[in-house]
């Protein structure tokens, strides 16, 4: 998995620009669902996209086209100048899946990310940027969110929590060291029941 956290150059943006939040499948992996995962800071296009682009554009080409459903962008620019160049935008509602992005480049191809809502927690937001290179995983941008929904991460405080479980005793044994019950526990309980 390569993940990427770089930032256009100072020359575009006299501001200083955050990091582009972007993990991308490994070249010369077997191809799957999703090229990888960006996680925009918010839902304006037309200031994360040239972003996004200026990256995508020495890894992939120039990326000439892009596409996403107009369901979670409020404002859909139809031509957008990044890099010297202009990208245009297309925006489909029934035809493309809600969390993802098509892109073209000139000439090389076809890339499809997962695009992760901006409010989504980081640690969500890290397990789906994982998740959508993992070479096994075949599913959809789609699905992977409802994935992430329906198994939330823990937290650190969770985590400590546990920790603290664990180093006074509430581990029980595990399942492979614990004996079993002998003979006469057995036939207790089958007598209670």
């Amino acid at each position: 998995m390569i993940t990427t956290t770089l930032s256009p150059s100072a020359t575009e943006d006299r501001r200083t620009p955050s990091p582009t939040r972007l993990s991308l499948t490994p070249a010369g992996t077997t191809p799957t669902a999703l090229d990888g995962a960006w996680w925009p800071r918010s839902r304006d296009l037309a200031a994360e996209l040239p972003a996004l682009v200026a990256l995508l554009d020495p890894l992939w080409g120039r990326i000439v086209r892009l596409a996403v459903n107009s369901t979670y962008w409020p404002v859909m620019p139809r031509r957008l100048p990044v890099s010297g160049h202009v990208v245009k935008v297309g925006w489909f509602t029934a035809e493309l899946d809600p969390h993802s992005m098509l892109l073209r480049s000139y000439g090389a191809g076809r890339w499809d990310l997962l695009v992760i809502p901006p409010e989504t927690a980081p640690e969500t937001a890290a397990w789906l940027m994982a998740a959508a290179v993992h070479p096994a995983r075949v599913q959809t941008a789609s699905r992977l969110m409802q994935a992430a929904a329906d198994h939330p991460r823990s937290t650190e405080a969770d985590t400590a929590q546990q920790a603290v479980w664990d180093s006074e005793g509430g581990r029980t044994a595990s399942p492979r060291t614990a004996h079993p019950p002998g003979p006469t526990a057995r036939r207790a309980r089958t007598e209670k029941e």
